[in-house]
């Protein structure tokens, strides 16, 4: 019994020894494992569900902001057209033309609009472009240049016209009858086939009905996105990061 007292002994008290001349390090221990924080583990599940209706509602945003500007877009390029080419000539008194033939190449070419406003007869000058009535055949509208001016036994003004890209000069001359002409002021490139493609049938349905159609689709997208809650399915719990207090 006195040989298993003198084993035993020596023992506890070295152990008891060694906790009590080495505190910093048991400390060092405590404070690890109380300040180290468990792991907040995920399920991959909870992360899917999350992340779909997230993703559904980011499309639905983007789908809305596109919807809606391509059809504030389509709203405005009809506004424009529609002063340009009906308010715009009662405020400002030009008027428009579009070019169909490549007789005026390179200065106006095919699809060009021209604009003209009307000038005093008596101001014209040769080198001036000017859109008329030709004196022969249909009397259609021509916009060519003036090559020559004469005076009328009447006292009126007759002008010799060519267009820049042809050979030769206009086979008539023509009595301006009025005491104004259409003097060419400015071309707007390319506008006339845009302004003949508007006024298809199609494309005027298209405008009148599609663009406000397509306005009114983007502001229910946009209804529908409106709350990111709704994004998150009920009874999911996002996880939070650990303060570390």
């Amino acid at each position: 019994m006195s040989a298993l007292s003198s084993i035993s002994t020596p023992a506890v008290h070295g152990r008891r020894s060694a906790a009590k001349t080495n505190p910093r390090a048991t400390a060092r221990n405590m404070s690890t494992a109380v300040e180290t924080p468990a792991a907040v583990e995920t399920p991959a599940a909870v992360e899917t569900a999350i992340a779909a209706p997230v993703a559904t509602g980011t499309f639905r945003r983007i789908a809305g902001k596109a919807a809606r500007g391509i059809g504030i877009g389509m709203l405005i390029l009809g506004a424009l057209v529609f002063l340009f080419l009906a308010i715009g000539p009662r405020i400002l008194g030009y008027q428009t033309s579009t070019m169909l033939t490549g007789s005026m190449a390179p200065l106006i070419n095919p699809g060009d609009v021209v604009v003209t406003i009307p000038t005093p007869v008596t101001d014209i000058k040769v080198g001036d472009i000017i859109t008329y009535h030709i004196p022969v055949e249909d009397q259609r509208v021509e916009t060519h240049r003036i090559t020559e001016i004469t005076t009328t036994a009447d006292g009126g003004v007759a002008v010799q016209t060519k267009g820049d890209a042809n050979n030769g000069i206009d086979p008539w001359i023509a009595t301006l009858q009025n005491k104004t002409v259409d003097k060419q002021i400015a071309t707007i490139p390319y506008v006339g086939n845009a302004i003949r493609t508007l006024r298809e049938p199609i494309v005027m349905n298209t405008l009148m009905y599609g663009a406000p159609a397509i306005l009114v689709i983007g502001m229910l997208a946009s209804i529908w996105t409106k709350d990111a809650n709704k994004n998150t399915p009920e009874g999911v719990a996002v996880p939070q990061a650990a303060s570390g207090e």
